[in-house]
């Protein structure tokens, strides 16, 4: 008789980490009494706005491209939500960004490869800044996509920013800071240096 051959269930390295160690440590540097309390991170939501090209075809197949590529997932079109008479927007017809939200393995996967393989590689970099909204969520700005090496030279031509919020549970400034710094994201120091 053939034996079925059971296979561990894949768990990304950073969900593993915070699971088995950060959670712990957390709870006792932030001095929660329940483990419940302790931030976590919810989703990660990854967005260009492409309101100036709005009606540049090549432009927005650039950038569905690059966001499907980094993440792995597909993207949505985001429309106005506003007629502006100025800029020619009309409110539910025009496209003004394209983002895609990660949640669960996806999202611990894409933020270990932001944070180890793409963020070393922008030129001079010195950390990211310090600065939370109210909510404690993080926001990240990258100007140039060329950082993330899924993309090959061809796609890294029409070169657009993009913004990356890491949305967190039970997250203020302090809880917020914590938890991304467990994961290692290089906040910038004091002196503007890291």
């Amino acid at each position: 008789m053939a034996q079925a051959i059971k296979t561990a269930a894949y768990t990304p390295r950073l969900k593993a980490l915070y699971n088995n160690t950060y959670r712990k440590e957390l709870q006792a540097e932030l001095n929660l009494s329940n483990i419940n309390e302790v931030p976590s991170l919810e989703k990660i939501v990854v967005s260009v706005g492409i309101g100036k090209q709005k009606d540049d075809k090549r432009f927005y197949e650039a950038v569905k491209n690059t966001l499907t590529k980094i993440t792995g997932q597909a993207t949505v079109d985001r429309m106005a939500k506003k007629s502006i008479a100025t800029f020619k927007i009309r409110a539910g017809l025009n496209r003004v960004g394209i983002n895609v939200t990660l949640r669960g393995d996806k999202m611990y996967e894409f933020m270990d490869r932001l944070l180890n393989i793409s963020l070393p590689r922008v030129r001079d970099f010195h950390g990211v800044g310090v600065k939370f909204d109210k909510g404690g969520n993080y926001n990240l700005g990258i100007t140039d996509q060329s950082i993330f090496p899924e993309l090959t030279f061809e796609e890294t031509q029409i070169v657009h920013g993009m913004q990356v919020t890491f949305a967190v549970n039970n997250g203020n400034k302090v809880a917020t800071s914590a938890l991304l710094t467990k994961f290692g994201m290089p906040f910038e120091k004091e002196g503007g240096k890291r």
